[in-house]
């Protein structure tokens, strides 16, 4: 363990807690892919901080889940504010953290904002029901009513979005938070929740910590465990999202959950095929391909194939850019990997190969109708590469691109809006998308995925309801 000056700390009770210069309390370095280099300490979390952060939130749910939406509203509006205003130090932490490009660094503020103002108009629509009652002599009430200190568990690759978001839908339902910031970004995340505390938030509301990776099963489990948390946000892998699962049903706590998706872009014999292999190619190398929603398999009409890989690959050499990377040596290598089992078994490489640019970066790579037997057929790279598909019916491509444990997003190319939406309907995906990159999600409307993606829904007042629960009442006269 690392013994380095602590320059990340823990967040409870809207205080920093900074053990004295004597205190063993050990810390762990954030290190940057760019540089392999440490670039901060932060303090590692013990069971006592957990308990600490827990207890916090439960005390500040009693007055905060009465708090007026006005109030709610105002302080969530003004945290986009700051983060406008700061918005140079957000972009400088998550290169520094994640070795984001700035222009990734500067998508994420630009959406967040957007994000924020559309969850605090949502504040004040959440509203009850007076249904009818089978007693002619009695009256029923129906409210909604926040679920209590939520455990919100983000990401490290949308670092601003996914975490602000994930926060502000539940503090904007009235329930209080217990952040476990990314071990990857640990600045970023502290910084958003000092963000909210100087927007107003009260002490309490919102509680931050981080613990070194090897601590992480010991410390989750502290946390879903504990008495005061009421529910669990997780929006990450597959694999941790099963741990995570089951933990959370051991103690019986509900789960939202956004996991990882082998996102399929399917191109139609009548699309725009120059924009339709631009937007394929910026859904599949946007981020380093490091994006849950990132275009991982391409089905092309056959009539249509062999004009259009041809198009995809110059669209690959414009779209890729050489600052992109991966945010570890580790990340990187997975994707590697995938990309060896699969040469290793004969599959044909378009454009591309196996071979790492400037580490930790991959170059992009388009792979020709991978085999069952292939661990890319249905894992996620999370790397700057697609596997690409012929097909001849709507019938076989529908069966092809649900042929997969994941459901989160897909993409339809055409001209014609009956024949896609036809489509969309029998696609096994939380979001079907037309002529765009897969890449995209709106504040406005639902998001989340089926089978192996995860359940629930982000956004809006689809987002808000994740975080009400529903009471029954009855009046007798």
């Amino acid at each position: 363990m690392s013994t380095g000056v602590i320059s990340i700390s823990l967040w409870i009770d809207r205080k920093q807690i900074i053990p004295d210069s004597g205190s063993p309390r050990t810390t762990f370095p954030v290190i940057s892919a760019a540089s392999n280099q440490p670039v901060h300490y932060a303090l590692n979390a013990t069971i006592d901080d957990v308990n600490a952060a827990t207890a916090s939130s439960g005390r500040a749910f009693q007055s905060w889940k009465r708090t007026p939406p006005q109030v709610r509203k105002a302080i969530i509006e003004k945290t986009a504010e700051i983060i406008e205003r700061d918005s140079e130090e957000f972009v400088r932490l998550n290169k520094l953290e994640c070795s984001a490009t700035d222009m990734w660094a500067r998508h994420g503020l630009g959406i967040v904002k957007t994000y924020l103002k559309e969850i605090a108009m949502q504040t004040s629509n959440i509203h009850g029901t007076i249904p009818m009652n089978e007693n002619p002599d009695a009256m029923s009430f129906v409210f909604k009513q926040p679920v209590g200190p939520v455990l919100c568990i983000p990401p490290w690759n949308a670092a601003l979005v996914l975490s602000v978001r994930a926060m502000a839908m539940a503090i904007a339902a009235g329930c209080t938070v217990v952040l476990k910031a990314s071990e990857l970004c640990p600045a970023t995340h502290q910084k958003i929740v000092e963000t909210f505390a100087e927007a107003g938030l009260p002490p309490g509301v919102l509680n931050s910590l981080q613990c070194r990776r090897e601590d992480a099963p010991a410390i989750t489990e502290a946390l879903i465990a504990d008495k005061n948390i009421r529910k669990v946000e997780f929006i990450g892998s597959a694999n941790i999202g099963r741990i995570i699962g089951a933990t959370a049903a051991k103690y019986l706590k509900p789960v939202l959950m956004e996991l990882g998706g082998k996102c399929p872009a399917i191109v139609l014999e009548d699309a725009n095929l120059e924009q339709a292999a631009k937007f394929v190619a910026m859904g599949a190398l946007f981020n380093h391909g490091q994006i849950c929603f990132s275009t991982e398999r391409v089905f092309v009409q056959a009539s249509i194939s062999e004009k259009f890989k041809k198009i995809l690959a110059e669209a690959f050499k414009n779209a890729a850019s050489p600052d992109e990377m991966a945010v570890s040596k580790g990340i990187a290598q997975h994707a590697v990997d995938v990309l060896e089992d699969a040469k290793a078994k004969g599959a044909e490489f378009l454009i591309g190969g196996t071979d790492f640019g400037q580490v930790p970066s991959l170059k992009p790579a388009i792979i020709l109708e991978p085999k069952k037997d292939m661990r890319i057929f249905d894992e996620e790279t999370f790397g700057p590469s697609v596997s690409l598909y012929t097909f001849q019916t709507d019938e076989e491509v529908i069966a092809k691109a649900n042929d997969s444990m994941y459901g989160l997003n897909a993409v339809i190319h055409t001209k014609n809006l009956e024949r896609g939406l036809l489509m969309a309907k029998e696609l096994e995906y939380g979001q079907v998308h037309f002529n765009i990159m897969s890449v995209y999600v709106s504040p406005f409307g639902p998001q989340g995925g089926v089978k192996g993606s995860g359940w629930g829904r982000q956004n809006a007042i689809w987002g808000l309801d994740q975080f009400l629960q529903t009471k029954f009442c009855s009046w007798r006269i």
